[in-house]
């Protein structure tokens, strides 16, 4: 028996892939325009599989660049039977059905950059759409990242996200910011990880195209919202001190994606490539 939903998880893979070859190629047409004396950087991409069941993706990661010290953009489209620690999860969030039929399906984008200049703030976005016999949804979203605040740049970032979200649900912007600050909060250190941005999952609102629609938007909110930030900050002059604000930062990242990140857990259980689900991780980073 075919599976239901077929041409729309093949419409929401494409759009996926799709929105990663265009984050890439504006990555490196900033590298491009950034100034150094080295040569601009240029992603190194690698197939991934998945250890068990099917599926893969493409790893695309950049390292030593002129604005880029370590970027990921990573699609992927995998499908088999989840393991039983990860239906007991589905099972809680309520998705119906875990137990009767423990098949899956997901695709998705995910990228996390870390930048040269530490006036540059690192950032996270991704999307994704996940289906099982018994449910479908989206989710995703994106924040910002600085050691060094800017109130200029968060609002720049906040209000492109506003605008995405407004045409779509007159309380998404004011919902999904809040789910973001509570989501990438970081109990340990009784502290945000960054400035926030939107997130959202589980969204299932009944109609796909409309959420899909959604979840678009967001994606395509992406590069307006972080761009400008990037190139107007890759110039600007930092002191040693700076550097050392910059890695201890990193560190409050690194703690929270090894320790909370739901999609790290998710990718690490279901047997995707680890150095794929690693990628976010920072390539230098300190703890005092």
């Amino acid at each position: 028996m075919t599976d239901p939903m077929t041409t729309e998880r093949q419409q929401a893979a494409t759009w996926f892939h799709d929105l990663r070859d265009r984050i890439v190629a504006a990555f490196e047409a900033l590298e491009d325009r950034a100034p150094g004396d080295s040569a601009p950087g240029r992603f190194e991409v690698t197939p991934t599989t998945r250890a068990e069941d099917g599926g893969g993706g493409l790893m695309s990661v950049m390292r030593g660049g002129r604005a880029f010290e370590k970027v990921g953009v990573n699609w992927s489209q995998v499908h088999g039977t989840l393991a039983p620690r990860a239906q007991a999860a589905m099972a809680a969030r309520g998705v119906a059905g875990m137990d009767q039929d423990p098949r899956f399906w997901a695709s998705g984008i995910s990228l996390v950059a870390h930048m040269q200049n530490p006036h540059a703030p690192a950032v996270h976005m991704n999307t994704r759409m996940f289906w099982t016999p018994g449910a479908w949804w989206f989710g995703g979203g994106t924040d910002l990242n600085p050691c060094i605040e800017y109130d200029g740049d968060t609002a720049h970032f906040h209000d492109t996200l506003r605008d995405a979200c407004g045409p779509h649900g007159d309380d998404y912007y004011d919902r999904f910011k809040a789910w973001a600050d509570e989501y990438f909060f970081i109990p340990h250190r009784g502290r945000a990880r960054g400035v926030g941005g939107i997130f959202y999952d589980d969204l299932n609102t009944g109609d796909w195209q409309a959420d899909f629609a959604f979840t678009r938007a967001v994606g395509q909110a992406f590069l307006p919202a972080f761009l400008p930030l990037a190139e107007a900050r890759m110039t600007q002059a930092f002191a040693d001190a700076d550097r050392d604000t910059q890695l201890i930062h990193r560190g409050l990242y690194a703690e929270y994606n090894l320790v909370y990140d739901r999609g790290t857990k998710f990718g690490l259980e279901t047997g995707h490539n680890a150095d794929a689900v690693l990628m976010s991780l920072p390539p230098l980073a300190k703890w005092v």
